[in-house]
């Protein structure tokens, strides 16, 4: 590829990655915008009881707790189906490739969002389809751009991460949607529009995004994409050898170059393979083990957040409905502020990376576990203060509460795709990041059963509930001090046994085989 198109190129698929992003993959997480657009549209309506009380001149105050809980369970399903799914999601995509798991991604979106299109308040219950599948078809968006930051190698950590903040900035999609409900566009014409754009998501499939995946670190001449009037293709091991195809287009030199980049995607996963530790092996490790815990606690907090907000500020405005509209857009618009937040999480990363490397000497793959422990005690700081602020019964408390949300959402998720991307082997990046996110889905089920709780036991009070997470997400502070720990080891046992750090990032279980050995 000529240096100046392959610049061009890869800037194109940075921009549009990051459009991608922020336009559709985490629209799920804007679910408290699109509620108060659904109770407009009578969904559920008929789960709302019309509660008496007692005066004769006072109106009849119906009790929608019901509806309420309805709404909770559709966010609960599709929020679990968002991380539940990465896991088979991240083996097609480490077995079959980028465009194969777009391709079932795309569509899973484009059904999601006819569902919704044409759903009414008497077909409600599509609403539980609908966001399963919008919600499974967005995270692969995010899966499958992550590896653009392998393309721009002296800030990969601050793509991901920006990739992620784009993710959560996507939450406000919904808010426009409940902008223009209110300006009088129908729900149906709105998410028509949104199913159109799966044109666009299909043409960066095949032009902008490659076959199989983006290497890191990326070989001289690596080419991606499918360029108009040429054979789609690249060639890593020789990058001299011209990939375009000769006039007339020949069949058999078309087939040749397909059966060149099969064997050197073949040859590419197993050496990836024997070079490095094996997937069960990177499962079992301390690492995964105390990265899921620090996932897990703080995701759930989150969770339970968005899916009670509605709730909460109809507590807190006293059901003044336009109190609480000026609140949810005011949490929507934080959440799109998501995609400025994140990328500092990457900037300190990759300046810690650096710093670190340039004055021990170390090499990258030390460097880069070094530099994820700042940014992880970082997080689990935020996710304390964010906690603290929604403890607080104050409504004009809860602007602070949605600042410290969206940031320490940013920081988790970025952080999370970051970690996974440099402490464990690349070729079990998909499965990794999917089992990671499918487990901490799992433990993401407490919020209904915790909904329930504050809503029978506590009388729809969640202070104590609150004070309970507060505790809990403590525990996340385990997972920093255990890569601190970590890193010393490795270091130690550089210096003491003259060893090179393996090529292979996040290699714990092979180290400590190899100490078992000695």
């Amino acid at each position: 590829m000529a240096g100046g198109r392959g610049l061009v190129q890869r800037l194109a698929t940075f921009l549009t990655g990051l459009l991608e992003c922020m336009g559709f993959a985490g629209v799920i997480f804007g679910w408290a915008s699109l509620v108060f657009v659904l109770k407009n549209e009578k969904y559920f309506d008929n789960l709302c009881i019309q509660a008496e009380n007692g005066t004769t001149n006072s109106s009849v105050v119906p009790d929608c707790s019901a509806q309420d809980e309805q709404f909770s369970l559709v966010f609960t399903i599709g929020a679990f189906m968002n991380n539940f799914v990465t896991l088979p999601n991240g083996y097609i995509y480490d077995h079959f490739g980028t465009r194969v798991i777009r391709l079932i991604g795309i569509f899973l979106y484009t059904i999601a969002t006819l569902l919704i299109a044409f759903s009414t308040a008497d077909t409600a219950i599509l609403l539980f389809p609908a966001l399963s599948l919008l919600s499974s078809g967005g995270i692969v968006f995010l899966l499958t751009n992550i590896q653009v930051g392998n393309l721009f190698d002296a800030h990969r950590s601050t793509i991901i991460t920006l990739y992620n903040g784009a993710f959560d900035s996507s939450s406000a999609v919904f808010l426009l949607v409940k902008v223009l409900h209110e300006s009088g566009f129908s729900l149906k014409s709105m998410f028509l529009f949104i199913s159109a754009c799966s044109v666009g998501h299909l043409l960066r499939t095949f032009f902008l995004m490659p076959r199989t995946h983006i290497p890191y670190p990326v070989p001289e001449g690596y080419s991606y994409g499918l360029p108009c009037g040429k054979v789609a293709g690249y060639n890593v091991s020789d990058p001299s050898k011209s990939l375009e195809a000769p006039t007339g287009g020949s069949t058999a030199d078309g087939r040749l170059r397909e059966d060149e980049e099969a064997r050197e995607t073949m040859m590419g996963k197993a050496g990836a393979e024997q070079s490095g530790p094996s997937f069960w092996s990177c499962v079992f490790s301390k690492l995964f083990g105390f990265h899921l815990l620090w996932l897990s606690v703080m995701q759930l907090r989150h969770y339970l957040f968005i899916g009670m907000l509605n709730v909460m500020l109809s507590r807190l405005a006293h059901g003044d409905t336009a109190t609480i509209s000026r609140y949810t857009n005011a949490f929507a618009f934080t959440q799109f502020c998501g995609v400025f937040c994140a990328p500092w999480n990457g900037i300190i990363m990759d300046r810690h990376k650096r710093g670190k490397k340039a004055a021990e000497n170390t090499e990258d793959s030390l460097a880069d576990l070094r530099s994820s422990v700042l940014s992880l005690a970082i997080t689990v700081m935020q996710c304390v203060v964010f906690s603290i602020c929604a403890t607080i019964p104050v409504l004009s408390v809860q602007y602070a509460t949605f600042i410290f949300q969206v940031l320490n959402r940013s920081f988790l998720y970025g952080g999370n795709a970051a970690f996974m991307s440099i402490a464990f082997p690349p070729a079990h990046f998909g499965k990794l990041f999917g089992l990671v996110m499918t487990l901490s889905a799992l433990v993401a089920l407490l919020q209904y059963p915790c909904f329930s709780l504050v809503k029978d036991v506590l009388h729809g009070d969640p202070f104590y509930m609150n004070i309970g997470f507060l505790i809990v997400i403590l525990l996340a502070f385990a997972h920093p001090i255990n890569v601190f720990l970590e890193c010393r080891r490795r270091q130690k046992k550089l210096l003491e046994g003259g060893q090179k750090q393996p090529a292979v990032l996040g290699e714990e279980a092979k180290h400590m085989h190899d100490e078992s050995e000695m």
